[in-house]
């Protein structure tokens, strides 16, 4: 089950009000909506998701829940298309919760035939897909793709960027090699790639920051964040507030500038002087949640 991360400091910072209009930019297993529903009781939610399957199973968890629910697949780059669609003009609460759902992660370890996993996590056989949206359409990228088309330079160079990984051009020559043999078509190979290329050192295995990039690089994480963030501020209502999650540097480092510049601006206040971090007692209970950072804003 997924389990959402910083929860009650969600809840608690955004504070949200009776008759307030919530945005859940990233619905996923749909927990913080379910938790911020169940605090204030009266609100209307607009839920996006990429991913139809996170939609389906989210309406069923929030369907016993007092609030009322729109739902709309689409990234949340597109957010201000939802609003209109629901007759929407302003938001009062927004949260973007920047993490992989453990539904998308652990697909092959539940026992789903490698045909169906969109190739997140390395520890099965799945297809090297990696796009958030359920269906692959013909103008998207996947990682297939990349690591088979794309020039050594480029492929070491969003290693570099987007996983942040010192050994990306050995990486990234490794992959070349590889390919020039067969091509990669499965998480297992590439993983094993991976692995022959790179010593294991600590406890990150050595796939994880390439397989991060190439997630990053599929779904265009930091310019749709960039947009998605953008026009979530341009609908906040005076004295909303906006709550981001971010797992990684380049996620935080953006949105701790973009609320810096915005309180500079005099146009927001930070709520989180700090990125609020999890408890040693949630990162126990859920691993997955220690590098997670919430940073609050609210407008002005």
């Amino acid at each position: 089950m997924h389990i959402s991360v910083l929860l009650q400091e969600v809840v608690d910072g955004l504070a949200p009000q009776p008759g307030d209009v919530i945005l859940d930019a990233t619905l996923g297993g749909g927990g913080h909506s379910e938790a911020l529903c169940q605090n204030v009781h009266e609100a209307t939610f607009i839920c996006l998701d990429a991913d139809e399957k996170a939609i389906e199973r989210s309406k069923e968890r929030l369907s016993t829940c007092s609030c009322t629910f729109h739902f709309y697949q689409t990234n949340f780059r597109n957010l201000d298309r939802a609003l209109i669609e629901f007759g929407i003009t302003s938001i009062n609460r927004a949260v973007f919760d920047l993490g992989l759902s453990s539904y998308q992660l652990e697909s092959s370890v539940e026992g789903a035939s490698e045909h169906l996993g969109r190739g997140f996590s390395f520890r099965g056989s799945e297809p090297l897909t990696m796009t958030y949206a359920s269906t692959v359409t013909p103008d998207m990228i996947t990682a297939e793709q990349i690591v088979n088309e794309w020039a050594e330079e480029n492929i070491a160079t969003i290693i570099e960027s987007y996983g942040e990984d010192r050994q990306a051009r050995r990486i990234a020559r490794a992959i070349v090699s590889a390919r020039a043999v067969r091509p990669i078509t499965t998480t297992a190979e590439l993983r094993d790639i991976i692995e022959r290329a790179v010593p294991r050192r600590g406890k990150i295995h050595p796939a994880t920051k390439t397989f991060q990039a190439l997630r990053m690089t599929v779904n265009d994480e930091l310019p749709a964040l960039q947009e998605g963030l953008t026009k979530a501020w341009s609908l906040l209502a005076p004295q909303g507030r906006i709550a981001v999650i971010s797992f990684h540097s380049l996620e935080d480092r953006f949105v701790k500038n973009f609320f810096r510049d915005e309180a500079k601006k005099g146009t927001g206040i930070l709520i989180t002087k700090k990125p609020l971090v999890p408890t040693d007692d949630e990162v126990w209970e859920n691993p997955r949640s220690r590098s997670a950072k919430l940073r609050i804003i609210e407008k002005i």
